[in-house]
């Protein structure tokens, strides 16, 4: 296995929701708006990340999160990935929540917490690119 590399992470669109559905019920069409969005049924829910403003009334949900996509293809023999992130957020108190797809990982915080998390992040040598 390899060690996890210094990553290069960027500021994927504006501000995020993450919604809860019954898994009774179909995907909506809103949940697919946007360059960004993640679906995830389990037994007991329906799990929606979306641009926020794409969120019906009605429909329970967090909103007020930022998104940061690590750049480029992550290979499935990598270790420690997702540690190389979480762990500078958390010792800063840096609630995540975390999307991986098949290349790569996407990392959700509260928007009031993203300079700290943009902080936290370099300082353990990562790259941030949020502008």
């Amino acid at each position: 296995m390899t060690e996890p590399r210094k990553l290069t992470l960027s500021l994927v669109g504006d501000t995020f929701a993450i919604a809860r559905m019954s898994p009774a019920d179909d995907f909506p069409d809103w949940a697919f708006t946007g360059a960004f969005a993640s679906v995830t049924r389990t037994e007991d829910e329906v799990s929606i990340v979306c641009p926020e403003d794409s969120v019906p009334a009605g429909v329970m949900h967090e909103g007020g999160w930022r998104c940061l996509g690590v750049i480029g293809e992550l290979d499935f023999s990598l270790a420690g990935v997702i540690s190389s992130l979480a762990g500078p957020l958390a010792a800063v108190a840096v609630p995540i929540f975390l999307i991986s797809t098949y290349d790569s990982d996407y990392l959700l915080v509260k928007a009031d917490r993203l300079e700290r998390a943009v902080g936290a992040l370099s300082e353990a040598g990562h790259t941030v690119t949020v502008g």
